[in-house]
């Protein structure tokens, strides 16, 4: 029998998973590599010895170390909620007319598109995010926003909010984000009013989470779309594919194959240093670790879950896709 601790609703175990967690907490905290995002001017303030690790079961055992509860933007792991509620809006022979699910290998910035189709590669690049983002209906921009809060309460179990300051900063320096969009206008991917949809893709963005957060999200999507804590659904279980698939392709960005390759799970990053992962029917994971390497994603981030991966032996296509977690009773 786990001991265990209650934290509100929430449990927190201890157990042998949680001595994992405090191992690999403890041997990457001293990892100094990497630097914080600083092109968006919020984000450069952030401490970078901020670090945490966390996860959550798809019967809702929570395991957790650090700093879990510090707040942050959720930024690029947006993507993956927004495209589940644009095919929950249009579904996904729609939404593939305006976004495709191909990884390119660039950057997560790149202002490419698809050159046959006009579309944007995938929704979790920029120029992806953005159109998917516009995809999301409700009439006019209030109601916009508030069913993606909505979306991301279900997903979370509470409020969320958005950083007003964070927002304002992507805003004003997203440039390149609306070159983005302008491209994708003049091939039809996206409709006239750019700057509504781009306030809505930077609140998004700006959406305020922690550690914890991410990985009752991630337990969500491996919970078939329910809520492990709340027991609510968050998204259609029909898109559950849709959404493990892309994040496991082009996740990580123009790191995704070496990530299939050496963690084998679904998985998407966020220059905030964040990384959330899921594995399909068992759990959730979030790492929390501002500085970032050259890709833009988490350095200790990308350690820790490698190294959960081999521990516990999470590869999709190792162990006959069984791991060694188990629900602790």
């Amino acid at each position: 029998m786990a001991k265990q601790a209650n934290l509100g609703d929430l449990e927190i175990v201890s157990s042998p998973l949680l001595s994992v967690l405090q191992d690999l907490h403890s041997k990457y905290k001293s990892l100094q590599e990497g630097a914080v995002a600083n092109y968006i001017p919020e984000l450069a303030k952030v401490n970078p010895d901020l670090f945490s690790i966390c996860i959550v079961t798809v019967d809702g055992q929570v395991y957790e170390v650090g700093d879990y509860q510090q707040l942050f933007t959720i930024q690029s792991m947006s993507k993956v909620f927004a495209y589940g509620l644009a095919l929950e809006d249009h579904g996904r022979d729609y939404v593939l007319t305006r976004v495709g699910v191909e990884p390119t290998g660039e950057a997560f910035n790149s202002i490419i598109l698809d050159e046959r189709s006009k579309r944007p590669y995938n929704p979790m690049v920029n120029a992806g995010a953005i159109a998917t983002t516009s995809l999301i209906k409700g009439d006019g921009a209030t109601e916009r926003l508030n069913r993606v809060l909505e979306m991301f309460r279900r997903y979370t179990g509470h409020d969320v909010f958005v950083d007003m300051s964070v927002f304002t900063s992507e805003r004003s320096t997203g440039h390149r984000n609306r070159a983005m969009a302008h491209l994708m206008l003049n091939f039809g991917m996206i409709d006239q009013n750019i700057e509504e949809a781009l306030d809505l893709y930077f609140k998004q963005c700006a959406v305020i989470v922690n550690c914890h957060d991410l990985a009752v999200m991630a337990a969500t999507l491996a919970n078939k779309g329910i809520n492990p804590i709340t027991g609510e659904r968050a998204v259609d279980h029909q898109y559950i594919k849709d959404i493990l698939s892309v994040m496991y392709t082009c996740g990580m960005y123009n790191f995704a194959g070496e990530w299939a390759y050496t963690v084998g799970i679904p998985a998407k990053s966020g220059v905030c240093g964040g990384i959330f992962a899921v594995v399909p029917n068992q759990i959730g994971i979030g790492v929390f670790s501002p500085p970032l390497d050259v890709r833009g994603n988490s350095v200790r981030g990308v350690e820790v879950c490698q190294a959960l991966s081999q521990q516990l032996c999470l590869h999709l296509f190792e162990c006959g896709g069984s791991s060694k977690i188990k629900s602790e009773e």
